[in-house]
């Protein structure tokens, strides 16, 4: 259960990571909140980080990630530690998102009637990834795709056709297409686009085992991959996802 003032705040940051993809200044946040300090803002920021729903990143300023909302705000969202996939059912590409989003200046609006208009964001299509044996690895943009704003959070996305079945148990079928955020690391748990050795591009949760990296499938059937650190970069987490139907 979070305050009044907490619950304030990290929507704040929400909000604006998806406006502008820069969390808001400690003094911007002080000013939205109308607190007479900043040492506020530090307590609150670090009673968010204690109940798991934001994170600091290391070594850059100004730098919070929002890992997951109030259950009342996204029931369907928030996994700390496993993946419960945002999913949006309907034709990739054809504007069919299944719901409606209160459009954005500066989103582009999806194709129909003008008194039915969902706000989107367009996004590459890359290629696919395996979820079950080695494909090629990433390829380059094949198309693009539409997806609700609310999907994409701070920083650069793109979108991967799932091929396999070895993340079934995440959620995430053969078909599926998954909407991955750029990043170069991962926390343990996270699943993430790995590319291994130069050549090879699949979706796994990311482990580590000493100084290795285990790379961990969702389906009993398949084993848990391990290479030695340098093998493996990490191309993108896991954000979202859309399920054709």
């Amino acid at each position: 259960m979070l305050t009044r003032k907490q619950h304030e705040l990290l929507m704040f940051i929400h909000e604006r990571l998806k406006e502008s993809g820069i969390p808001p200044s400690f003094d911007e946040m002080k000013e939205a909140l109308d607190l007479a300090s900043k040492s506020g803002i530090h307590r609150l920021i670090t009673a968010l980080e204690e109940r798991g729903f934001i994170r600091r990143l290391p070594n850059r300023a100004r730098a919070l990630e929002v890992l997951r909302l109030p259950d009342s705000i996204a029931p369907g969202l928030n996994a700390a530690r496993k993946f419960s996939p945002s999913v949006i059912q309907g034709s990739l590409g054809q504007g069919g998102l299944g719901r409606q989003i209160k459009p954005a200046p500066s989103r582009m609006r999806a194709a129909g009637n003008d008194d039915d208009v969902v706000a989107t964001v367009s996004i590459p299509v890359m290629g696919r990834i395996a979820a079950g044996v080695p494909i090629d690895a990433i390829q380059h943009q094949t198309h693009s795709i539409s997806v609700p704003p609310d999907m994409i959070t701070g920083g650069t996305h793109y979108a991967l056709e799932v091929k396999g079945d070895s993340m079934i148990e995440a959620g995430i079928f053969d078909g599926d297409t998954v909407i991955i955020r750029n990043a170069d690391t991962a926390q343990p748990g996270e699943i993430i686009v790995a590319l291994v050795d130069e050549e090879e591009a699949t979706l796994k949760r990311f482990r580590r085992k000493g100084a290795s990296i285990a790379l961990e499938a969702a389906n009993p059937a398949y084993e848990t991959r391990i290479f030695g650190p340098d093998r493996v970069k990490v191309q993108g987490k896991l954000v979202g996802l859309i399920r054709r139907y």
